[in-house]
């Protein structure tokens, strides 16, 4: 016999998942409608939420997330977080097409890499789990940059040069921009020989099931092996694995009492399994 589910706890996350942006002010009926939950049960979920700290009250009557939730942050790690749960997919997914794959996440402004597999005839890279490079010129960066709030990328792009590690490097600013603006809309980055003059990357998000960006999973092969049409495929693999780490990482959890399960994150334009 299964073990009953907690529906105060899924509730009470529920309810934390709803805030879109750490910035974001919300009445206790927005919270409750973005939960899919009664307004009464929704506002005496809230009370109690604010009673620990997890949201806090501001103008208003409003709530923003609240520093328990910044507490409890300081003890996920996340690069071994990302390892535990990508370092099969990544692996088998190198096996699979004779590639290097990694993935990364952003850390104060540099990628840093949570995981590397590769197999004895794939492209070599000099990287390692655990090492970080500069986000503008990889596809990886790319993809954790075009997920930032302006503000955020404002500070990271303008933190230092735009240095050229190759001719095909974007150094310009406004360029990079346009370049992030493109990855943005199409759910996909490609490094092609900005990093090595020899090397094309293409990389996808690893999102939540609330569609974040939470990582970045990528490809690397020979430039010239990166035809338009193995680019094609490649995103669809891409696609594939980003979701099934993301599903590990970040599960949607069963849905509460009368309400109707989600559709998951979109990634590159496909619905996620």
């Amino acid at each position: 016999m299964a073990t009953p589910r907690n529906q105060s706890v899924l509730k009470a996350f529920a309810m934390l998942k709803s805030f879109r942006d750490p910035a974001e002010w919300l009445t206790s009926s927005e919270l409750s409608r973005r939960s899919n939950l009664p307004e009464a049960s929704g506002y005496r979920l809230v009370q109690t939420l604010e009673e620990i700290g997890a949201v806090v009250r501001g103008p208003r009557g409003r709530y923003r997330p609240g520093m328990l939730l910044v507490s409890l942050s300081q003890n996920v790690m996340i690069p071994e977080l990302l390892r535990d749960a990508g370092q099969q997919i990544a692996s088998q997914l190198a096996e699979r097409l004779d590639v290097t794959v990694h993935v990364g996440v952003l850390e104060r402004g540099m990628v840093t890499y949570a995981v590397k597999a590769a197999t004895p005839r794939s492209f070599p890279t000099q990287t390692r789990a655990g090492a970080q490079l500069e986000p503008y010129c990889s596809g990886l960066g790319k993809v954790l940059l075009a997920a930032l709030p302006a503000e955020q990328l404002d500070a990271i792009i303008c933190d230092g040069d735009l240095i050229a590690l190759t001719p095909h490097t974007i150094t310009d600013e406004r360029e990079l921009r346009l370049h992030l603006d493109t990855v943005r809309a199409q759910g996909w980055a490609i490094d092609d020989r900005e990093f090595r003059a020899d090397m094309c990357c293409m990389a996808a998000p690893v999102r939540d099931d609330q569609g974040r960006t939470v990582a970045a999973i990528s490809i690397s092969d020979a430039a010239e092996a990166m035809t338009l049409e193995r680019q094609a495929f490649l995103r669809e693999e891409l696609a594939a694995a980003a979701a099934a780490i993301g599903a590990k990482i970040c599960p949607a959890g069963p849905p509460l009492r009368g309400e109707r399960p989600r559709l998951r994150a979109v990634i590159g334009g496909k619905q996620a399994a």
